[in-house]
């Protein structure tokens, strides 16, 4: 894993921080990633953790993971696992991992307090009939008729909820704000529900769960964050957060921090329209590569850091800004170009027959691995007298300027020779099916002794090249802000090219043996990486991006 530096980041964050640590508001900087585990993270999370976690690292301080697990009914342990997958394959290391369902004794003992402090009250108020009372942006809301229930009263029906006498929604453990805020937040929110449900990590100990707005700031208290940060959808709760740690009396209150969250254009992050496209089959899975998960961008290829990159480009403020894929894809590109090894690979395979080549014959040709990097040394791909090209390599009638293989015309092939086209076969339907060249042997290593140039270089497949399907990936959505699209018009905006499949391509017989997730620049195709359904009988490698920019409107 490479190092994360974190000496150069700074931000407006990091101001507020630098001047509290000069006054001696703290002495110490402690901060979270505190993610729900009811569904995969995605790329909008890959910014926070990088938040989170780089200012812990910056100051000397600690970051640990919490799961907010207070909504059993939509959380799963395979949530849980696969959000320590996507942080630790970010680059990332949590001083501890904890669970909000860990503190539900010490929650429960904030709400019996608030109730003997007269701040909170059990409600019989319907769902709808709560929303009716609760007014609007514009009107105040008005007193629930069960606001005032004396404290005895209310101790033991929050007592008789958790005794599990009543069912789901018959009541709520609401705190007692002001119902006339003009901050809807503090309008009586709720902070415990009734829930008949087991829960991941506590199974049926409870029947009643704190409300996550109740739950976080406790959390974050109890375990000694000094700054919480968070997007800036949660501004408006900031004044609720504090005013339950007031209530609760912590002396040290942690400070919220807002930032502005990461919007990629073209790009799903919504959790229910996520859902939509993985319950209705639209996609693979939560981990197909053209979602915007985290785990959907690790097995289309693109590298960590690469990600970390883009999210520092991005930068950390307050204003609300959508930023092109294109960034993140140059991102990619920049980090393969790098550092990932070459390889030919023919996805359109047409067969050559190099006329006078010996018959019968092969010859190891020697190639760099990496241009840039010598360290990585040199490979041998198998030359005979039956080579692989692109079918677009070959024109019977060439256009202008074109340099590449027609009838007459001599180019390069790659590391290997220099060979003429003389003619060509054609099937029944006037397919073009076999290309007859020669070759000149004294072009051994591409370079003429007698000075001669050639305009074309392609690349080939010798005869141990070894077949495989590859997965051409594009963006998912033809439309700039698909979260805007209504839901009758969301599956129409979907890019039906996203997604092509190529078979029996052809890949040069030195990455055989690549593992999952090894990445490749397949010379003029772009960068692909071998996806987690590649067998030794059925190998299949994805692109990641193409060798040049193709994110246009």
């Amino acid at each position: 894993m490479d190092e994360i530096k974190t000496e150069n980041i700074s931000n407006f964050i990091h101001d507020i921080i630098d001047e509290e640590l000069r006054e001696g508001v703290n002495t110490k900087v402690q901060t979270r990633f505190p993610p729900e585990p009811n569904g995969y993270l995605h790329i909008g999370h890959a910014k926070a953790i990088c938040i989170d976690f780089t200012t812990a690292m910056k100051y000397g301080g600690v970051c640990n993971l919490r799961l907010d697990d207070t909504n059993p009914a939509k959380e799963d342990i395979e949530y849980v696992e696969s959000i320590k997958e996507d942080i630790e394959w970010l680059g990332f290391k949590w001083d501890k991992c904890l669970y909000a369902s860990s503190y539900f004794d010490f929650l429960y003992d904030c709400a019996i307090k608030l109730i003997k402090d007269g701040k909170a009250y059990v409600d019989d108020l319907t769902a709808e009939e709560m929303r009716e009372y609760r007014g609007t942006l514009t009107e105040p809301g008005k007193n629930s008729p069960y606001r005032d229930r004396s404290v005895e009263e209310n101790l033991d029906l929050f007592k008789r909820m958790t005794d599990g006498e009543f069912p789901d929604g018959a009541k709520v453990l609401r705190a007692k704000i002001d119902m006339a805020s003009p901050n809807m937040n503090m309008r009586d929110p709720a902070i415990y529900r009734i829930m008949h449900t087991s829960h991941h990590q506590t199974g049926d100990k409870w029947c009643v769960y704190p409300i996550y707005d109740f739950a976080h700031p406790l959390s974050d208290a109890r375990e000694g964050v000094t700054y919480s940060l968070c997007s800036l959808e949660f501004e408006n709760h900031r004044p609720l957060y504090n005013w339950f740690i007031e209530q609760i009396g912590f002396e040290e209150p942690p400070r919220q921090i807002e930032f502005a969250r990461l919007n990629l254009n073209y790009c799903i992050t919504s959790k229910r329209r996520n859902i939509r496209l993985v319950t209705d089959n639209l996609v693979s899975g939560w981990d197909d590569p053209r979602m915007a998960t985290i785990c959907g961008m690790r097995r289309r290829g693109y590298p960590a850091k690469a990600l970390r990159t883009f999210i520092e480009k991005v930068g950390v403020s307050k204003a609300y800004s959508v930023v092109d894929y294109g960034l993140l894809e140059a991102c990619v590109r920049d980090e393969l170009n790098a550092n990932a090894p070459r390889a030919m690979a023919v996805l359109d395979p047409i067969k050559v027959v190099i006329d006078n080549y010996p018959e019968g014959q092969t010859e190891e040709i020697t190639v760099e691995v990496h241009p840039d990097k010598p360290e990585l040394g040199t490979k041998t791909i198998t030359f005979g007298k039956e080579i692989y090209v692109e079918r677009n390599d070959f024109m019977a009638e060439p256009v202008k300027k074109y340099f590449r293989l027609f009838p007459g015309n001599e180019v390069r092939l790659k590391g290997a020779y220099f060979i003429t086209c003389n003619s060509y076969e054609t099937d029944d339907e006037g397919n073009v099916t076999v290309l007859h060249c020669t070759y000149d042997p004294e072009t051994k290593g591409g370079n003429a002794p007698d000075g001669r140039k050639v305009k074309g270089t392609i690349h080939w497949a010798g005869p141990k090249a070894f077949k495989a399907e590859v997965r051409l990936y594009d963006r998912l959505f033809n439309v700039e802000d698909p979260a805007g699209v209504p839901d009758d018009e969301f599956v129409d905006a979907i890019n039906p090219e996203s997604l092509i499949v190529l078979k029996d391509c052809l890949i040069e017989e030195s990455i055989k043996d690549a593992k999952v997730l090894d990445s490749f620049q397949f010379m003029r195709d772009g960068y692909f990486c071998v996806d987690k359904d590649s067998t030794a009988e059925n190998p299949i490698f994805n692109r990641t991006v193409q060798l040049n920019s193709s994110w246009k409107k």
